[in-house]
C-alpha cells in the first residue's frame, strides 16, 4: 500500500456520520445568515448572521473531517448563551428554544471530537 492512501481518511459509519452532522450544522448556518441578514435589515437582532457565519465554517470543517469545525460549533454554541442571557435574562422558559436545539448538536459535534483529533493526528503522521 501506498503512503497515499494511508493518509486520507476512511469513508467508515463514523465520518459518514460526522459528514451528515457536518451538513445539518451547514443548512442551518446558511439559514441564519440568510434570514439573520433580513432580520438586520428590519431593525432585530444581530446574533444571527456572525453565528450562521461561524456554522458554515464549522459545516465546511467538519465536512473535511477537521477538528476546527467542531470547535468552531462549540464556539458559537458557547457565545449563544451569553446572548440568551442578554436577550431573555434568566427566565428558563426563555432559554429553552434558544439553547435546547443548539446543545443536543453540541452534544453530537462534542461526540464526534475524539474521532476527529484521532483522525488529524494520523493524517499528521502519515
Amino acid at each position: 500500500m501506498s503512503s497515499l492512501s494511508s493518509s486520507r481518511p476512511t469513508l467508515g459509519p463514523a465520518s459518514l456520520a460526522i459528514r451528515a452532522l457536518a451538513l445539518l450544522i451547514l443548512l442551518f448556518g446558511l439559514y441564519f445568515v440568510i434570514f439573520g441578514s433580513w432580520l438586520i435589515l428590519l431593525g432585530g437582532s444581530w446574533y444571527y448572521t456572525p453565528c450562521g457565519i461561524l456554522l458554515c465554517i464549522s459545516g465546511v470543517y467538519l465536512f473535511r473531517l477537521s477538528p476546527v469545525g467542531a470547535w468552531s460549533y462549540l464556539l458559537a454554541w458557547a457565545l449563544t448563551i451569553p446572548w440568551t442571557i442578554y436577550e431573555v435574562g434568566f427566565h428558563f422558559w426563555g432559554w429553552l428554544p434558544r439553547l435546547f436545539g443548539p446543545t443536543l448538536i453540541a452534544i453530537a459535534v462534542a461526540t464526534c471530537l475524539p474521532y476527529l483529533l484521532r483522525n488529524q493526528k494520523d493524517n499528521i503522521h502519515a
